[in-house]
């Protein structure tokens, strides 16, 4: 199950109280105080881990709370501290506080910890508060209460590459022809209900992760068709690759859909058509005497200044070359970014 967006309450544990308590020994007549103090409560921490791919877990724990510190004894036995709970979530996890827009942490990589909230302090017992003027102090202190907050949890995929386009352009089909990706396929709309990671391999140390992106719609950036659940992946992409279906069945001018799709981008974050594309025509396949629509794609690529490809993901035409020149524009952001 993908989940990628949840709420959940942390609960850090409380702290153990300081205990009241003096030596009884034989021939001790007046035994000093020996209350211990109690243990601190347990933390939680958020861990990112790059086997975790979902935020599932919390949607079925939305509460979850540490272990408390155990109370302080007598004979100076200070209590157990409570066990600090850490718990796993994806790369790409974004933290808020509930209701407030700030990022109080970004997992931009695996085992990075975060201290959600902190274990309340044990209490001294009374054995810290002996003096040479109070020498039989029978006072305590009670273990403060752990921190507790609601949070925001939102994932957002690292990718190097970004697959959109219209629903069935064949983005899946890309994916799976390209990489190990195994998605959903079929002729219906939005079969892509959920985002898919590939990872390209380009010889034997060079390679690249994909993320096909569900389809984008007119009005996707207010919540149509799958809406802005999925554009927000789309932001840790270093690379787009816009694909357009040319073959004649879709009834769609390909021109069209490619501002429609890049219109949606530009309302949802405008920094995001600034980003580097590659234009892909899909599906050449299929178009036979339609050659015009392929036309009109590669003249708008040359217009927008983008790589152009026309490929077919099913039959798996063009998609070397494409690689390769994803690969090498890849390295030289890399380069850029340096």
């Amino acid at each position: 199950m993908f989940i990628d967006q949840v709420k959940v309450i942390l609960r850090a544990g409380k702290g153990g109280d300081g205990c009241v308590s003096f030596r009884r020994e034989r021939g001790v007549p007046r035994g000093g105080p020996n209350g211990g103090r109690g243990g601190d409560g347990g933390s939680i921490y958020l861990v990112s881990d790059e086997n975790v791919n979902s935020l599932a877990f919390f949607r079925f724990h939305p509460i979850n709370k540490a272990q408390r510190g155990a109370h302080g004894q007598g004979a100076n036995r200070h209590g157990k501290k409570g066990e600090d709970l850490y718990l796993k979530v994806p790369v790409g996890t974004i933290v808020k506080e509930k209701g407030k827009e700030d990022i109080l942490f970004d997992f931009i990589k695996s085992r990075q910890n975060y201290l959600a909230v902190k274990g309340g302090r044990g209490g001294r017992g009374n054995a810290s508060f002996a003096t040479s003027t109070r020498q039989s102090p029978r006072i305590r202190e009670q273990g403060q209460p752990g921190e507790e907050n609601e949070f925001f949890l939102e994932l957002k995929l690292i990718a190097d590459v970004g697959l959109i386009g219209f629903p069935n352009v064949g983005k899946s089909t890309l994916i799976s022809k390209i990489s190990a990706a195994t998605p959903v396929i079929a002729d219906y709309p939005f079969t892509t209900l959920t985002p898919n990671l590939g990872v390209v391999d380009i010889g034997e140390y060079t390679s690249f992760v994909v993320a096909d992106i569900p389809g984008l719609i007119k009005g996707a950036h207010k919540g149509h068709g799958l809406g802005i659940r999925f554009l927000k992946h789309i932001e840790r992409t270093k690379l787009l690759i816009h694909l357009i279906d040319v073959s004649p069945y879709t009834k769609r001018d390909p021109v069209d859909d490619f501002h429609a799709v890049m219109k949606e981008l530009e309302a949802f974050n405008p920094k995001l058509i600034e980003r580097s594309q590659i234009l892909v025509a899909n599906k050449i396949d299929l178009i036979e005497s339609h050659t015009k629509r392929l036309k009109k794609i590669e003249f708008l690529a040359k217009e927008k200044g983008f790589p152009f490809y026309a490929i077919s993901a099913l039959k798996e035409k063009g998609l070397k070359s494409l690689v390769l020149t994803t690969a090498r524009t890849l390295d030289k952001l890399a380069v850029q970014s340096e």
